[in-house]
């Protein structure tokens, strides 16, 4: 989606933490796929575990990293993930439910559909 709007919407992945640490709720299909990494000890750790999200993801869009402090995750109520359409107003056009039962794809591209169209 991403490369489909590229040129009319800015895409932005914030890295809140690993959802599935071996320190936390540790996911068997993690286990299985050979990803087990404790939760970020500090920002620098958590960078790295962003970047290798980035790599392993194929993620081709600009990505930045929460702070310690969890503020945008608090803020946005990110966790585990969330999709939000930021206007061209600046104001959230779109926010979609917590995921991942809420990451709705085609919902999320209706509202950028309706945002580039002014409605």
């Amino acid at each position: 989606m991403a490369e489909k709007y590229q040129g009319k919407v800015e895409f932005l992945l914030v890295y809140i933490r690993e959802a599935h640490p071996t320190d936390g709720r540790q996911s068997p299909r993690n286990v299985k796929d050979g990803i087990e990494i404790s939760a970020a000890a500090n920002y620098g750790q958590k960078e790295e575990y962003a970047s290798s999200c980035v790599r392993n993801l194929g993620i081709k869009f600009t990505t930045v990293v929460d702070n310690m402090d969890a503020k945008v995750e608090l803020n946005y109520m990110g966790w585990p993930d969330r999709m939000y359409l930021v206007g061209k107003d600046g104001r959230i056009a779109w926010k979609g439910d917590p995921g991942p039962k809420g990451f709705k794809p085609l919902l999320f591209e209706a509202a950028i559909q309706a945002e580039l169209k002014g409605r």
